[in-house]
């Protein structure tokens, strides 16, 4: 086993440093061995000045470079190569590179005196080498790095505007230092500890002085974590601003000091909070954001660290996310370290000092979105708690945290970096060394390649039972039936502290399909139809084309022969002789030949007749035998003869069809029918009508897809999968088909064609609600919490970005109308100025008090035209003012943006400028709510397609969301669900809740009718339908109330409110029916001429219909038209009429009148 793993160790990989030069250095001017403070490279012993520069990674010095000669003006070639043997024994070895930065330290020898036994240095700048890029796959990255001075250096005294001094530095390894499968499925994580805001109330800035630490555990294989440590928390008051672009920090400067402790080009995002992941959204969350942020102490680290996982370490972190989606991130404060007295005395501190944390708070950081497909990116606030391990576990399902660890290790680390900035010599160099590798909870330098655990400096054990100890006592005491308590922690939970980080990963943990891929798939699943079909080059298509260049030569010589014996003919009345005939045609001919028509028509015919050579007869290489050509041309004339006279007859009988009418009514109303069919139960009906649409146009999806959602609603799923799949098959972006057919595969329980379908129609359109709500809604049908939770997120962001555009929109009107009426009295204001004069008070308005954000008042728009401001605006006294008004607006809210405050979302409340302190400021405009969930939207259009299982999801989600619950609109939707299952006994109870919310609510009055016509309450269901009718406003769907109270009128005998109300039916959407039912009433009523106008109007929209032609013979009967009325009778019994009632009725008739029934 061992011969076997032997060959895969990867040998040392030696990580080249090299120095090429240096630039734009302003050295020491020596004087007689005295130094001032600063001048060009001039001096007693010559003008070149020696520089040297020493390469260190860690706490390992890797070389130092040969004195260069620096001249001024020139740069400085150095050309100096440092090596770091990178040795892949250490499993970890690529994380310590990928934090870890190289320091480059430029250094001035400065000229020996005589009696000067050794040489005197003045440390000039540093800069850091970043070696990520050779972690991420590279094998050779060019830097061009600023070199920042030390304190004390010559460089410090160059100008902002001058040049920079820069070092130019490559950096190359032979081999790409990650493998193939390295690359794939590794992968590299960067945590940012920005800023802890909020802090207790009891932390000051005068007193003892402490340092804070923030902690949270990294996987480093399948089993195993290691803290991460950042220690390095200082304390800052609120006038301390944070820079506009804050740049990141070092997790390990090692020996780098002053600006060189920074990453080069690595600065914090300036994110909208909209865009966060964490908490502290909300409005009022946002308020104290900004006062935390503005007015009081931060803790701020700004930190980066960078941790290179494995795929087995990868792998364990996304099922621990999975498994529990909540990360702890602990925080602490620790004592200062005292200065280094020694080692004794540093021992004894140590012993006293390294469990004394205090202050332990947690934040669980939500890493669920970072299982969201192509997410790999999160940055929020997240709220900080007191810790207990009861909180632990019950969040983070771990037993204890990293607390009593992650304090050692901090005050370690600050201790050491207390007692010196540079690394210890010697013999201390490597024992401190392995345990600052372990502190930080990493792999020990890549010289070394074995593990160690964190000692304490004093006795053997005692400092573990202390820092036990103290831990304990922060977190309380577990006493039966009482919650662990942690006072100190409780601070933070009663400040609202937060803490501000970042995750985030190279390649994202699932990674998301592309849209390319999944249309790929989408039409591997249904492939697309092409818009024509493709020509087929066989036989009888050889045969078809020719009779139709036959027919298109035909009709050329026709409109010849008309120009030039059209008029002849026109004039001459007498009979055509044959000679006049022969003379034409000689004429003609002699026309086509003259004219070059003739060989015109020739050349037209010739493709085709080439086409039945090699298509007909399969002759496609030259004849050999000329008597076998002869045979050929004789067969072939005869053949052509003959269906040239095929074509001709075809030609000439097309000429003599009368054209085919357009037909009456248009998919729209083909689409109502079919709809009004569906309402009233006859679906064969409506089948018919869904049919013909689709007969009229085979290529419009939308007629495929609305005959998918009847047959959905009658429950043929086979051929409602049909019907989406030709709809998708003519349009592959078909929004409304794609979330269908992944609904009738999640029926069928194919949820992987269902998701490629859902993921689809997210990508045909990403700002659709519906589509990713739709997604969710999938999610939850296969139990992916984690998937429907990202799917309703990006709903919810679009959601309230669509409230947004709408209040925005609305605004705009707002200011347009104000300006319009502004602009109406400009010129009476001008006048009133001129008659005041130099008294006018032009700046009363502008002295008005500025009411709080907090007050009483309605919030209103700054620029909604009835706010104050507006006011005070239309109260100026000249242009001018309006102007200087609108400016102060813009300022202020400019003002708002200023470094300090990050969130252009945040709170207007800033600090005012002295200039502006009598102008009001923009009074904050609430943010829009949208009109209602994205679940009640799904809803509505679930219920209009039939999709019965996912509405039903859907009214679950929207029972228990915020914005949702059992609103008027959730029973409503819940009573129309119930209706489509037949389920009206639950639809009735469900409409009783909604007229308890509203109870002049049309939609729920209209569905009682409904429910109540259902279940033969006629009396009922009439009294519903007269209440929704009498509304102001109308119900969503009054075309199947008016037929509905129009029968029951019927029913009832009152013929006039029947007439009236089927008039109204056919005034909003005339059909067959609503006429039928005017025809019936008319009738009744003995007005036999609108009877028959009526029912004549019927019979136009469906020919078809047994009862219209059973009611045109009864009012034929009584008109005494024997031959329609027979005629209408034979039409009623051949379409099967099937009401006995009216058969009857007619045959009673018939009897009275004597006629009308062909078997008398």
């Amino acid at each position: 086993m061992t011969e076997v793993d032997v060959p895969q160790t990867r040998p040392p990989e030696p990580l080249s440093i090299h120095i090429v030069k240096a630039s734009n250095l302003k050295l020491t001017k020596i004087d007689n061995g005295q130094r001032p403070s600063s001048g060009t490279s001039k001096g007693t012993k010559g003008d070149n000045v020696q520089i040297t520069v020493k390469v260190e990674f860690g706490e390992k010095v890797l070389g130092e470079s040969p004195k260069v000669d620096c001249v001024p003006d020139t740069p400085a070639e150095i050309d100096y190569t440092a090596t770091l043997n990178c040795s892949f024994e250490d499993p970890l070895v690529l994380d310590e590179i990928s934090y870890k930065p190289v320091v480059l330290t430029v250094t001035e020898v400065l000229p020996k005196e005589k009696k000067q036994k050794e040489e005197k240095t003045a440390q000039l700048g540093q800069c850091t080498v970043d070696l990520l890029p050779l972690v991420k796959g590279a094998t050779k990255h060019h830097y061009n790095l600023v070199i920042n001075p030390l304190p004390g250096s010559p460089l410090e005294t160059i100008p902002p505007e001058g040049p920079k001094p820069e070092m130019e530095v490559v950096i190359s390894v032979q081999e790409s230092l990650l493998e193939g499968t390295q690359i794939d499925q590794g992968n590299l994580m960067t945590l940012t500890i920005e800023s802890l805001y909020s802090t207790p109330e009891s932390w000051t800035m005068t007193g003892s002085q402490y340092a804070y630490a923030a902690a949270l555990p990294i996987p480093m294989s399948a089993d195993k974590e290691t803290p991460v440590v950042f220690a390095n928390g200082a304390l800052k008051p609120s006038i301390d601003k944070e820079p506009p672009n804050r740049q990141k920090k070092w997790a390990v400067p090692g020996s780098a000091q002053g600006n060189s402790i920074y990453i080069p080009e690595s600065f914090l995002p300036p994110d909208n909070i909209d865009d966060e992941d964490g908490e502290f959204k909300s409005k009022d969350d946002r308020e104290h954001r900004h006062t935390a942020e503005t007015e009081k102490l931060r803790v701020s680290w700004n930190t980066e660290r960078r941790c290179y996982l494995d795929s087995l370490a990868t792998k364990s972190f996304q099922d621990k996310i999975a498994k529990c989606r909540y990360w702890p991130v602990e925080v602490m404060r620790l004592p200062q370290p005292a200065a280094a007295k020694g080692k004794k005395s540093q021992n004894a501190n140590t012993v006293d000092d390294e469990g004394s944390i205090s202050y332990h708070g947690v934040a669980f950081v939500n890493l669920a979105p970072l299982l969201y497909p192509g997410v790999k990116r999160i940055r929020g606030a997240y709220k900080v708690h007191a810790y207990t391990d009861h909180a632990m576990h019950e969040k983070t399902k771990r037993k204890t945290g990293f607390g009593e660890e992650a304090g050692k290790i901090a005050f370690n680390i600050l201790n050491r970096n207390s007692a010196s900035p540079f690394p210890k010599k010697a013999g201390k160099e490597g024992g401190e060394k392995k345990e600052k590798e372990v502190k930080k909870g990493r792999s020990m330098s890549i010289a070394q390649h074995q593990q160690a655990n964190p000692t304490p400096g004093g006795p053997g054990g005692q400092a573990p039972t202390e820092a036990s100890q103290t831990i304990k006592s922060d977190t309380g005491s577990e006493m039966e039936g009482q919650p662990p308590v942690n006072v100190e922690g409780q601070q933070y939970v009663d400040a609202k502290a937060y803490v501000m980080l970042e995750i985030s990963l190279t390649r994202p943990l699932i990674p998301k399909r592309p849209p390319e891929e999944l249309a790929r798939r989408v039409a591997e699943y249904i492939p697309p139809r092409p818009l024509f079909p493709k020509r087929t080059d066989g036989a009888q298509r050889a045969v078809e084309d020719f009779h139709n260049q036959v027919g298109s030569v035909a009709n050329l010589i026709l409109d010849e022969f008309r120009d030039q014996f059209g008029d002849l003919l026109k004039v001459d009345d007498e009979p055509q002789t044959v000679e006049a005939m022969e003379s034409r045609r000689q004429k003609l001919i002699y026309e086509l030949n003259s004219s070059g028509k003739y060989f015109a028509f020739k050349e037209q015919l010739k493709y085709a007749v080439v086409k039945i050579v090699r298509e007909k007869y399969l002759k496609t290489s030259a004849f050999e035998d000329r008597q076998e050509l002869q045979t050929f041309l004789s067969e072939l004339y005869v053949y052509l003869i003959d269906q040239m006279h095929v074509a001709l007859g075809k030609f000439l009988a097309l000429e003599d069809q009368a054209p085919i009418p357009k037909p009456l009514t248009d998919s729209a109303q083909l689409k109502h029918f079919a709809r009004e069919a569906e309402v009233n139960g006859n679906y064969e009906l409506a089948t018919k009508y869904y049919q013909e649409r689709i007969a009229r146009n085979r290529n419009d999806p939308s007629h495929w897809f609305d005959y998918g959602t009847f047959c959905l609603y009658i429950n043929d799923i086979t051929k409602a999968e049909e019907c989406f799949k030709e709809c998708i098959a003519i349009d592959q972006k078909h929004l409304q088909g794609l979330l269908l057919y992944g609904v009738v595969c999640t029926l069928s329980e194919r949820n992987e064609a269902a998701e490629t379908f859902f993921e689809a129609a997210t990508c045909v359109d990403p700002k659709s609600i519906l589509a990713w709500t739709m997604l969710g809604l999938f999610y939850d049908a296969v139990n992916n919490e984690i998937g429907a939770e990202m799917a309703y997120l990006e709903a919810n962001k679009l959601n309230q970005a669509a409230a947004v555009a709408e209040a925005k929109a609305l605004r705009d009107d707002d200011v347009t109308k104000e300006r319009l009426a502004r602009g109406e009295h400009e010129s009476e204001d001008k006048e009133v100025d001129h008659d005041q004069g130099g008294l006018a008070p032009p700046s009363v308005p502008d002295i008005k008090q500025p009411s709080p954000p907090s007050s009483d008042k309605p919030p209103t728009s700054a620029r909604s035209g009835k706010g104050s401001v507006s006011d005070t605006r239309r109260m100026s006294a000249s242009k001018r003012s309006v102007r200087i008004a609108k400016g102060s607006k813009i300022k202020t809210e400019s003002s708002t943006s200023r470094p300090g405050s990050h969130y252009k979302m945040g709170s207007q409340r800033g600090t005012p400028q002295p200039a502006e302190e009598t102008e009001e400021p923009p009074i904050r405009e609430p943010t829009p709510v949208p009109r209602c969930s994205i679940y009640m939207q799904t809803i509505e259009w679930l219920i209009e397609v039939k999709a019965v299982p996912f509405t039903e999801r859907a009214l679950a989600h929207e029972l228990l969301s915020p914005m949702g619950g059992p609103t008027s609109g959730y029973h409503i939707n819940y009573a129309r669900l119930k209706l489509q299952k037949k389920e009206y006994k639950e639809a009735e109870n469900s409409l009783d809740e909604a007229l308890q919310f509203d109870y002049q609510n049309p939609d729920a009055w209209a569905l009682m009718g409904h429910v109540k016509y259902m279940t033969n309450d006629v009396e009922a269901s009439r009294d519903c339908y007269e209440r929704t009718i009498s509304f102001t406003s109308d119900a969503a769907e009054m075309h199947s109330i008016y037929l509905r109270l129009a029968s029951i009128y019927l029913q009832e005998e009152k013929f006039s409110n029947a007439k009236n109300t089927f008039l109204m039916a056919c005034k909003r959407s005339p059909s067959c029916v609503s006429w039928l039912g005017v025809g019936i009433a008319c009738y009744r009523l003995g007005e036999l001429a609108e009877s028959e106008d009526a029912l004549s109007e019927a019979n136009i929209l469906n020919n078809t219909d047994p009862e219209v032609w059973g009611y045109l013979s009864l009012v034929c009967l009584k008109t005494g038209r024997q031959l329609e009325a027979e005629q209408a009778y034979k039409y009623a019994l051949k379409l099967n009429l099937s009401d006995y009632d009216l058969l009857t009725e007619i045959q009673h008739v018939q009897q009275d009148v004597g006629f009308g029934n062909p078997e008398f």
